[in-house]
């Protein structure tokens, strides 16, 4: 999985793999403060899902500030054994 960050007033535009996120997570490379999400939406395709979701986030990425929207899209696939897992995601600043 790879995800594209984008934090604060510059787009960093990163692409991260699954143990790039969580070592953000797990190092305090990434602190989250606020986390309000809204406009959910889910759009199941067969077996893939969509899921959209606005989030107004205040945090910070490497010593970067962030209080903004951000839009996050999820893209779950279910696999042979019956689990949902992420196989693509996204986020951006809402403008």
């Amino acid at each position: 999985m790879s995800v594209t960050r984008e934090c604060g007033e510059c787009q960093l535009g990163q692409v991260l793999g699954k143990q790039d996120d969580l070592t953000a997570h797990q190092s305090g490379i990434l602190k989250i403060e606020v986390l309000k999400p809204s406009e959910q939406q889910i759009q199941l395709i067969g077996k893939v899902a969509v899921v959209t979701v606005r989030v107004h986030l205040v945090g910070s990425y490497a010593g970067i500030t962030s209080d903004n929207d951000f839009r996050f899209t999820r893209v779950w696939s279910l696999d042979s054994s019956d689990i949902w897992q992420i196989v693509a995601a996204h986020s951006s600043i809402v403008t």
